[in-house]
């Protein structure tokens, strides 16, 4: 700092912005900041509502298959997520994410024994 009082530097920088970039400034980096942090505490819910969920097998068949492909554009490489419709005896349904050879491995008729924990797919046993 030069004389007593003058802030230099990037304080200074900031002293002389007008006071609506400041304020955009600020607002912008606090939704930057609360959207990770959204996304963050929502995956960690997810996380541990999975861990508290029963492993569960159930007898089932695969109702349907979908993908869904997101990103691609230019020189990035799109990502493809995989999802398989499974129905219980009861006539019940969820749909799980899977992998890709998972996915692969699985065709729509097909029956057997589904192990899965809360939204965590974990095999499936052909009968």
């Amino acid at each position: 700092m030069g004389n007593f009082g003058e802030p230099s530097g990037f304080w200074g920088f900031i002293s002389e912005v007008p006071l609506f970039f400041k304020i955009f400034g600020g607002i912008l980096i606090t939704l930057v900041v609360g959207t990770f942090l959204f996304i963050i505490v929502k995956g960690l819910r997810i996380w541990l509502r999975n861990n508290a969920s029963e492993l569960r097998t159930v007898n089932c068949f695969v109702v349907d298959k979908r993908t869904e492909v997101w990103g691609g554009s230019g020189d990035s490489s799109a990502t493809t997520n995989y999802y398989v419709t499974f129905e219980m005896d009861d006539r019940s349904r969820i749909e799980l994410p899977v992998h890709g050879k998972q996915y692969g491995m699985l065709a729509s008729g097909d029956q057997g024994a589904l192990t899965y924990q809360g939204t965590r797919f974990k095999e499936f046993k052909r009968a």
